[in-house]
């Protein structure tokens, strides 16, 4: 199979070399063929040596690459054998870092696990499948079918939910569904042996927040005892977690009333019809900050990402500052707050520093107990340290 190929220019190979995933419009020099948006191209340096194979889209960052390996009859096609292999290979190393009682956990993260611009996530049996690029939404139906032969009778469904993620000319064409089986949802799984019930159909993201996963445990070695908050609780992940590790009182926070009733659902399909020790409330989170009086032992603060562009920072950066500062005050003597920003342009010193500052304005002395991330499924390329988006902290408050 023959492709069109693109040539740098001079001097501007150096990223590739490092294994930089991303080919910017700006360093190039020249093409051959006629490209197309979604397009396979192989990347040259300006002496015609060969880099790199990603998928082409007329904009900044022009190259998505998925290989920087050529074979003995030259650069790779992405066909049924390629994708089969690197699935297979991905998922071996899903089998050594999630353990226990979970089946549902990334399969693959994008540049992290060297498919940029592809997410799947596990559902118990499940696939959904999230293409953040044309190209990679052009493989899906490949990508289907080396899933099938990879898991086997382990897979159940494949449901493509590419929609809301691709460009936005291209997007409005597409629309999500399945692509392999079928099964009901919410759909039950396990993490850490505690249940949820997902909807990747009409629920955020793919149908749960799989990164939190490791800080959820982290905050069940808290919560015995004491009174909890998790505003901004989406489907109630945190609180299933403080009520099973024995919280006298959890109560859950969100605008979305959806969000509420998914929480709702996976308390019950935990402990029943109802826990008396759990109440949730359909609420902006800052007018429950600042309006409820009530003095919690934990306080989680979870919220969606306040920025997405680099125009953007300034004012997330205020919203954390304000958030926080809130959140300080609704915390006991000895009390713990757990915060993070999902946002990719509020790096980690930044967060930081704007919680220290939300800390001065609370008049609270502070702790950090933990530095929190990403889970070993949500890995981080070291070559591209922009997949490292989830940052948090655990502080002491006194």
């Amino acid at each position: 199979m023959t492709f069109s190929k693109l040539y740098l220019q001079a001097g501007r190979d150096e990223a590739l070399r490092r294994f930089h995933p991303w080919v910017f419009s700006r360093a190039i020099s020249r093409y051959e063929g006629n490209l197309n948006d979604g397009d396979v191209v192989e990347v040259f340096d300006s002496k015609k040596n060969y880099l790199a194979t990603g998928h082409y889209h007329d904009g900044s960052i022009a190259v998505r690459i998925f290989s920087f390996n050529a074979t003995a009859g030259g650069p790779v096609t992405p066909d049924l054998p390629y994708w089969t292999k690197k699935l297979a290979h991905i998922r071996s190393i899903r089998k050594v870092i999630v353990t226990g009682e979970t089946n549902c956990y990334r399969l693959v993260h994008g540049e992290g696990d060297g498919c940029t611009g592809l997410i799947l996530d596990m559902y118990n049996g499940v696939i959904v499948l999230q293409a953040h690029s044309i190209g990679m939404h052009r493989e899906r139906e490949v990508i289907t079918e080396a899933l099938k032969a990879v898991f086997g009778d382990e897979l159940k469904a494949v449901y493509d939910k590419s929609a809301e993620t691709l460009p936005d000319e291209y997007g409005a064409t597409v629309t999500n569904g399945y692509l392999y089986g079928r099964t009901p949802v919410p759909h039950p799984v396990l993490e850490n042996g505690n249940t949820f019930m997902i909807d990747w159909i009409t629920g955020q993201k793919t149908g749960f927040f799989l990164d939190q996963r490791d800080n959820r445990a982290l905050l069940a070695q808290y919560a015995e005892g004491k009174k909890v908050l998790n505003a901004f609780c989406y489907s109630g992940g945190f609180s299933v977690y403080g009520l099973k590790a024995g919280a006298t009182l959890v109560h859950s926070v969100d605008v979305s009333q959806k969000a509420i009733n998914l929480t709702d659902q996976n308390i019950t399909a935990n402990f029943g019809e109802s826990d008396d020790r759990h109440q949730a409330f359909a609420e902006d989170v800052m007018h429950y900050l600042k309006n409820h009086d009530q003095q919690y032992d934990v306080v989680v603060l979870d919220p969606p990402a306040f920025a997405k562009s680099q125009s953007a920072r300034h004012r997330a950066v205020q919203g954390y500052k304000r958030l926080n500062a809130e959140g300080f005050k609704r915390v006991a003597k000895g009390g713990l707050l757990f915060t993070f920003s999902c946002s990719q342009v509020v790096d980690r010193e930044l967060f930081y520093n704007t919680i220290v500052a939300a800390a001065i304005e609370a008049g609270r002395q502070v702790r950090v107990l933990h530095h929190l991330s990403q889970p070993a499924d949500h890995p981080v390329s070291l070559f591209h340290p922009e997949g490292g988006y989830l940052k948090g902290l655990v502080l002491w408050v006194e």
